[in-house]
């Protein structure tokens, strides 16, 4: 069991893969200082107290619903979550849920919240929340749907034969790596939905905006890896050769 610690950057992949945003704005927004050595002080080392310990729920890091929940200064009592080697839900994945109510009812997979192990499964496992209530109106009454812990609370859908299955990674003939249902020994594809995010539905039907670095510019190889170290490279370009003899030394 672990502590679900966020020491920059300790984040999960899939939480903010959908938002596409960089990891210096998120670390920006999440950071607290409580301390911060004055700067260009010769009296005091370089030294920053800041919060360490983050309460992950189901509002994304850099929101305001986040912020609210871990208040500066709001002690957080830890919640230990189960290390998972290698993550096998992806978003748009079909689920059975095992447990509650809805046990033995399938759905899409709609949410990954990888800090706490959770995916919220579109239209099961919901409860009942009262928004807009105030004094002269009693609100409206939705259906929110709550998350489900991907170790004990759902499991995979064969695509064979419709039902919830083990699965294990394998690697095919050609060298990739797939998920496979230990009873049928089916391959469950990673569904297309998995790729989505804010900007685009699919990688290749983004458009680039004009404030994008062009592609082939990205993916433009500008450094080659020798065999030198940094001065020997420099010297090279330069055209300095180095013809001095060391003198001899004795260790003993």
């Amino acid at each position: 069991m672990r502590y679900p610690r966020f020491k920059f950057p300790e984040l999960g992949y899939w939480s903010k893969h959908f938002a596409n945003l960089p990891e210096r704005f998120i670390r920006r927004k999440m950071e607290q200082v409580y301390w911060k050595s004055p700067k260009g002080d010769p009296r005091f080392l370089p030294t920053v107290v800041q919060r360490e310990v983050f309460k992950f729920g189901k509002h994304r890091p850099w929101t305001r619903e986040f912020y609210l929940e871990n208040f500066p200064g709001k002690k957080l009592s830890p919640v230990l979550v189960e290390p998972i080697k290698e993550w096998s839900y992806f978003r748009g994945d079909r689920v059975e849920i095992l447990v509650g109510r809805d046990k033995g009812k399938q759905g899409l997979v709609q949410q990954i919240i990888q800090e706490r192990n959770w995916v919220i499964v579109e239209g099961l496992n919901t409860k009942m929340k009262t928004m807009g209530k105030k004094k002269d109106f009693p609100g409206i009454v939705v259906l929110e749907e709550q998350p489900l812990l991907v170790t004990t609370d759902i499991a995979l859908v064969d695509p064979a034969d419709l039902k919830a299955c083990k699965i294990e990674w394998r690697w095919t003939e050609d060298g990739e790596k797939v998920r496979v249902s230990t009873r049928t020994g089916r391959i469950i594809p990673i569904p297309m939905t998995a790729k989505e995010t804010m900007d685009y539905k699919l990688p290749h039907l983004y458009k680039e905006q004009p404030k994008d670095t062009p592609r082939d510019v990205i993916e433009k190889i500008t450094f080659k890896a020798e065999l030198k170290t940094f001065e020997m490279d420099i010297m090279d370009k330069m055209g300095i050769k180095e013809d001095r003899v060391a003198r001899k030394t004795y260790w003993y």
